[in-house]
């Protein structure tokens, strides 16, 4: 099975090459997907991973693990039934649902521009609503590594820094795998890689990666 990586918003492949490095020790082939903010609208971006998508669903099985904005470009690339879905998706501190600090990092105009379309969509409500649900199993990892307490926007709600655990959530059903990690680089944590090859059973018995 080969595993595709999507980095975050504001970062590049570089940031997911030690996990890579690290799912590749445990015989995964992998692939990452490369995007830039500033310069490509949302749309774009999305149109750019549905086309590698496919390609991947047409060369056989695969699954994603997606880095924060990774998994919302993710879930509005798989919006088209025609597409082969992945056999697993793993979100790391994906905000599922509207992220509170958006809202506040979008008023700092140095983050309007780096950030363009992609980091207007995290602060419209409307636009996580838009967004399809996922027909593929998953895995939602969310940090707990965050500050707490009465003088930060969390409150004593846990999170990473950036995404509250509850802004992870698909649903009210999911069973979220909580480590004590911060947003930026929950990937280059060991319980984190590990748990990442654990879901997509990689290196078991009997399972073609």
């Amino acid at each position: 099975m080969k595993i595709l990586l999507i980095h975050g918003l504001s970062r590049t492949p570089l940031s997911l090459a030690n996990l890579e490095w690290y799912l590749q020790q445990k015989g995964a082939k992998t692939e990452q997907f490369a995007y830039l903010a500033f310069a490509e609208t949302f749309e774009k971006i999305v149109e750019r991973l549905r086309e590698h998508l496919q390609t991947l669903g047409q060369q056989g099985s695969y699954g994603v693990v997606a880095h924060s904005l990774g998994g919302l470009l993710m879930r509005a690339a798989l919006g088209i039934t025609s597409l082969e879905r992945p056999q697993h998706i793993v979100m790391l501190g994906t905000p599922n649902q509207p992220p509170r600090l958006a809202s506040y990092a979008w008023r700092v105009p140095p983050f309007q521009w780096w950030t363009g379309q992609c980091g207007f969509n995290l602060t419209n409500h409307d636009f996580f609503a838009s967004l399809p649900k996922l027909d593929s199993p998953y895995t939602i990892v969310a940090g707990t590594g965050g500050p707490r307490g009465f003088w930060n926007p969390f409150g004593n709600e846990l999170n990473d820094g950036i995404v509250a655990v509850s802004e992870t959530l698909l649903s009210d059903f999911d069973n979220v795998i909580q480590l004590p990690v911060w947003h930026t680089f929950m990937m280059n944590d060991p319980t984190v890689q590990q748990t990442v090859a654990q879901a997509l059973c990689l290196g078991e018995a009997g399972v073609k990666v």
